[in-house]
């Protein structure tokens, strides 16, 4: 399968279930009291390190970003899925959200000043990881925080129905939290901090906090 084809089928997959999708993913960050610590202590870091604009990436519908943004971040969200955006500014129309793909991130060099992917890596193909990784890097300051949420596993499953039992063609790809790790290391981030966590968000989750070297 080609990126244009991958790529293809996820936008049209979140186009058809992003109402479905907000509804049933809206309340599950009150339930995961780990992912709100990790959350937290993002947003403790980028505001020790000076504040500025932080990119959700993998935004979805906007879930993340408005709960970085009661914890006092200058959060802006970014989605493959015109459609999970179009639903983003319905529910969050104080915030800014904008179509747009990881694989090719339409951001200036060093313009914000942390990243969160947000369980959006997991449709990522492995040869893929490399190229999303770099233009993290090229956003982020010089030791921004980075925040990484995935799936833990060594499998890949075709996902054709999701969310209300609509129609899906995403490939869900489960990683090692060593193998995310190692890299973040070879795209240029120090990594933190590692743990897994089992929550309404994953059954088991990973969650690596890292930086951008100079």
């Amino acid at each position: 399968m080609t990126v244009d084809d991958w790529l293809t089928a996820t936008r049209t997959s979140y186009d058809t279930v992003a109402v479905s999708y907000a509804h049933l993913v809206r309340d599950l960050l009150a339930e995961a009291p780990y992912e709100r610590a990790a959350l937290a202590s993002f947003a403790e870091l980028v505001q020790g390190a000076g504040g500025g604009p932080v990119a959700d990436v993998g935004c979805g519908t906007g879930r993340i970003t408005a709960h970085l943004h009661t914890l006092g971040v200058d959060a802006f969200g970014v989605d493959l899925s015109p459609g999970m955006i179009a639903v983003a500014r319905r529910d969050h129309p104080e915030l800014r959200f904008e179509v747009g793909s990881m694989t090719d991130l339409q951001l200036a060099d060093g313009s914000v000043a942390g990243l969160v992917a947000w369980y959006s890596l997991i449709h990522i193909p492995d040869d893929q990881i490399d190229v999303v990784l770099a233009h993290f890097r090229r956003v982020v300051r010089p030791g921004g925080p980075l925040l990484l949420g995935f799936h833990v596993g060594d499998e890949t499953t075709l996902k054709t129905e999701g969310y209300g039992g609509h129609p899906m063609n995403v490939h869900v790809h489960r990683r090692q939290p060593a193998q995310v790790a190692a890299w973040l290391r070879q795209s240029g981030f120090t990594v933190d901090s590692q743990t897994t966590v089992v929550s309404p968000e994953s059954r088991l989750g990973g969650i690596l906090v890292g930086r951008r070297e100079p």
